[in-house]
């Protein structure tokens, strides 16, 4: 294991009067050589586009990137529609808008990311890496980062040629040339569903792990790329609350990330653009689905019959649910409730007995 401290390089990244990046230092918000996603500025970049209040020297704008992105929705909705959903007696007629909607969310995580790599190309400065990152997860790594502070980690690198247990692989690396350093981003179209479970944190770990031994990495694998920052960013596509502490980011707030002015604005457009072809296909297989059941309505029933009854009755016509309770009610005499097997005269040692598992199998014939 090796340890190494380094300072940020800084880098000309704001056009306009006021030296932000000088406030910046006096307020502490230094970078750290690992750390979660803290570029200088906190919030995303306002819509306006004069030289003296923009915050990053690139800038990109929706009508500069408006093909390529209509391109990348267009091969989305394409792969949402192309799967075949397998038949399902539950869903019936129903199955295939289930299936678009499992589509739907894998295939929009895949758009975001495309869509980020595509964007990041207005910073020259930028490169982007999305094929074969299998970060290794190396196990002293691993212990590192469940048994110390973040913070405490400073400075610290590790090879990784290491032992590992495992692997981890991110959706984007983001590599800073100018400033030497990488973002480890994982794009998710919603946390929502992240909010009461573990998998969040597990997720961190992973990400917090690969950091410290990206920078060696990235020299072995890429070509001697070289890095003295590695900082992770969980990047919410739902643009909830962000919480930069912990390594959540906003959607909205990735022009920080990427130092490119208008790159938010690109990204809610393109959301708004998928969201509309997605409603549109549901819209038009849920019409499908409704016209099957209608005809299989037509053809078994009268519809003023469907209509004369709406309701159905679950208990019977007649019957009230305390008339139910008596049916299911045990008698008396059943033994149901019989707690003569707990008596101390049958309290006896059980007999050793062979326990055997293994899959299940079909029970023997006799």
């Amino acid at each position: 294991m090796s340890t190494f401290t380094s300072a940020l390089p800084i880098g000309k990244v704001l056009h306009s009067t006021i030296n932000t990046e000088a406030v910046a230092s006096a307020s502490g918000l230094n970078q750290r050589p690992f750390g979660f996603g803290s570029a200088s500025a906190r919030s995303a970049a306002p819509a306006i586009e004069p030289a003296a209040l923009r915050r990053h020297a690139q800038i990109v704008r929706f009508c500069d990137v408006e093909a390529d992105l209509d391109l990348l929705i267009d091969r989305a909705i394409a792969a949402i529609a192309d799967g075949e959903p397998i038949e399902d007696e539950i869903l019936g007629h129903y199955v295939h808008i289930a299936s678009l909607v499992r589509a739907v969310s894998f295939r929009e995580g895949k758009l975001l990311e495309q869509a980020v790599e595509r964007l990041a190309k207005a910073n020259p400065n930028i490169t982007v890496l999305t094929q074969s990152l299998k970060l290794p997860l190396v196990k002293a790594a691993l212990e590192a980062v469940s048994g110390n502070d973040w913070q405490s980690l400073d400075g610290v690198k590790l090879d990784c040629e290491a032992p590992a247990k495992g692997s981890y692989t991110p959706d984007l690396i983001v590599v800073n040339r100018a400033r030497h350093t990488a973002y480890i981003l994982d794009v998710k179209r919603s946390l929502a569903s992240y909010g009461d479970t573990s998998r969040l944190e597990e997720l961190k770990m992973k990400m917090m792990a690969s950091a410290m031994v990206l920078p060696d990495w990235l020299y072995k694998h890429h070509k001697r790329m070289m890095v003295d920052t590695v900082e992770v960013a969980i990047v919410d596509g739902a643009s909830r609350p962000s919480d930069h502490t912990t390594g959540i980011w906003a959607l909205c707030e990735i022009d920080d990330l990427l130092e490119i002015d208008g790159v938010a604005a690109c990204m809610a457009q393109l959301r708004l653009r998928f969201g509309r072809r997605v409603q549109q296909l549901l819209e038009a297989e849920a019409r499908k689905a409704l016209g099957v059941v209608a005809m299989a309505i037509s053809d078994t029933a009268p519809a003023a019959a469907i209509v004369a009854n709406p309701l159905i009755a679950l208990n019977g016509p007649s019957r009230a649910y305390e008339e139910e309770q008596a049916m299911v009610a045990p008698h008396d005499d059943d033994g149901h409730y019989d707690l003569g097997c707990f008596d101390e005269d049958h309290d006896e040692e059980p007999e050793p007995v062979r326990i055997r598992v293994g899959f299940a199998r079909r029970p023997r014939r006799h």
